[in-house]
């Protein structure tokens, strides 16, 4: 799959997985990774770039019974964000596959 296609679709959803529930960097990764072919340490810049722009906060947590792990979650900020990306997304991927349908009629 052409990487320009992943890296503008991946923010988007590492969004949609924050705003179900609170994860875990590595929950991020390992959930795309299965879906999405992407490398190990992908997720974690995105991760950065959401903190950075205030659309996610940390916390710890060792519910694990291990070592602590951070969580990420999503701020009201990102909340508000994710759901106008989303909706951006879906009029843009709409309108890709209307144009690509038209093919078929030729």
């Amino acid at each position: 799959m052409n990487i320009q296609y992943k890296k503008g679709v991946l923010e988007l959803c590492v969004l949609s997985l924050l705003n179900r529930r609170d994860c875990y960097g590595y929950d991020v990764s390992e959930y795309l990774s299965k879906r999405i072919d992407i490398s190990d340490g992908t997720v974690y810049p995105i991760l950065r770039k959401l903190k950075s722009d205030g659309l996610v906060t940390t916390y710890l947590s060792e519910e694990s019974g291990g070592p602590p792990r951070k969580y990420y979650s999503l701020t009201g900020l990102g909340k508000k964000e994710y759901k106008a990306a989303k909706e951006e997304w879906l009029e843009f991927s709409k309108t890709v596959s209307d144009i690509l349908k038209e093919d078929e009629n030729e």
